[in-house]
């Protein structure tokens, strides 16, 4: 359990970095989501196909796999 100063502050450093971190993949989905034409900006995505949420995870995976090799080709 968080300390009483952890929570005044926020909670641990683990859970502000989580919660960081999902702010950043929800930002980087939302980008591969304009990018391949899908409206993500309801906030309930229960609506959409099966195809529109491959379309974006797999652009996701893309755009991953072209900062790897971009990264490994700088080293």
């Amino acid at each position: 359990m968080p300390k009483k100063s952890q929570a005044k502050q926020g909670g641990t450093a683990s859970s502000r970095s989580a919660k960081s971190a999902k702010a950043s993949l929800d930002q980087f989905k939302m980008e591969a989501a304009s990018e391949v034409g899908v409206d993500l900006s309801g906030g309930d995505n229960g609506r959409i196909t099966s195809r529109q949420a491959g379309s974006v995870g797999g652009q996701m995976v893309k755009k991953m796999v072209e900062k790897c090799r971009k990264d490994m080709k700088s080293k």
